[in-house]
């Protein structure tokens, strides 16, 4: 299971992902390269260490709230989270409660297969709860 709270930035702004890797003390700062007809580079702010998540990123944006359309999709990656730190994602239905949640995040992409999948295919996960 992978989780990742991302900041992008084109290589002008990309001083503002290392102030934000300093100012959290978690995650790195990776360059994206672009090769197609962007005029610039993407710059990455990245923390995907779920303890990383769980104690520092989290806490701070529930304590200073987003006011941006990403606040919704933060609170369901934090749900997510939640949900795995209590073991749901060995679950069936807690893989498929996850899924539920990421179908309605970022412009809502459906993963309606990926759901599907996982009701009809998960023999190596518990079948309770």
């Amino acid at each position: 299971m992978s989780h990742d709270f991302a900041v992008v930035q084109g290589a002008r702004s990309a001083s503002v992902l290392h102030d934000l890797r300093e100012f959290f003390g978690v995650g790195r700062v990776y360059i994206n390269t672009r090769h197609d007809n962007h005029r610039e580079n993407m710059h990455l702010y990245s923390v995907h260490r779920r303890s990383d998540l769980v104690e520092v990123i989290i806490p701070f944006f529930r304590q200073n709230r987003l006011r941006t359309s990403k606040a919704a999709d933060f609170e369901k990656f934090a749900r997510c989270l939640e949900l795995i730190g209590a073991n749901a994602h060995l679950t069936r239905n807690g893989l498929i409660a996850i899924a539920q949640i990421t179908e309605t995040m970022n412009r809502q992409k459906p993963r309606t297969e990926m759901i599907e999948i996982l009701r009809d295919h998960t023999s190596d996960v518990r079948d309770s709860g």
